[in-house]
């Protein structure tokens, strides 16, 4: 079977200033394309038969500087909906809640076209897809690339690993990354992480 790449978008304006990115699509800056276009020579190295990407902008263009211009769009790719802490920082929300902590508490309730979403949900939406993904791979000897966004592939990771969603807050994922996910003797593992040209 082949391996599952991750990579998540290159450097915006919001990663940089720790605001939490779920729905609002932010472009990504001068160096998340230049971050984006470096990918290519890692993803190169591989074998890639399928491709998927969030609908946010800022992931289907690195995936198209990338080299992956055709990936599929599919929005159980897109980033944790953050709720009512869409563009704030954990910083200022450590002001009225200096314990809270994404992984096990979620986020505010917030409007009703985007309210929000428990580590349950988005572990739910990171299962769903790697069922996409397991069907991808079984139809090939090559890998498949996800194209996404920081907590969500972090989710996904501890999904893939057998971990409750709570796990990703142990899987730390910089922009303009790409990570692997392989096997060995039958079981997923974690086999590079946070790699970059």
């Amino acid at each position: 079977m082949g391996d599952l790449l991750l990579v998540r978008h290159g450097e915006t304006e919001w990663s940089l200033s720790g605001q939490h990115t779920g729905w609002s699509d932010i472009p990504l800056t001068d160096r998340g394309r230049e971050q984006a276009r470096s990918i290519a020579s890692l993803i190169g190295k591989y074998r890639v038969d399928a491709a998927f990407t969030s609908p946010r902008s800022r992931a289907r263009e690195t995936a198209e500087l990338a080299g992956c211009g055709d990936a599929r769009v599919d929005p159980d790719l897109a980033e944790w909906d953050y709720g009512a802490y869409e563009g704030i920082t954990t910083v200022e929300i450590h002001r009225t809640r200096p314990d809270w902590f994404l992984f096990t508490d979620g986020v505010a309730p917030g409007p009703s076209e985007h309210p929000g979403e428990s580590p349950e949900q988005v572990g739910e939406r990171a299962d769903r897809m790697l069922a996409k993904v397991d069907a991808a791979l079984a139809n090939t000897e090559g890998s498949v690339v996800l194209f996404a966004h920081g907590h969500f592939l972090r989710v996904l990771t501890a999904r893939r690993l057998g971990f409750p969603p709570a796990a990703g807050a142990h899987f730390q994922l910089a922009t303009g990354t790409v990570s692997r996910l392989g096997y060995e003797h039958g079981r997923p593992v974690l086999a590079t992480w946070n790699l970059r040209p």
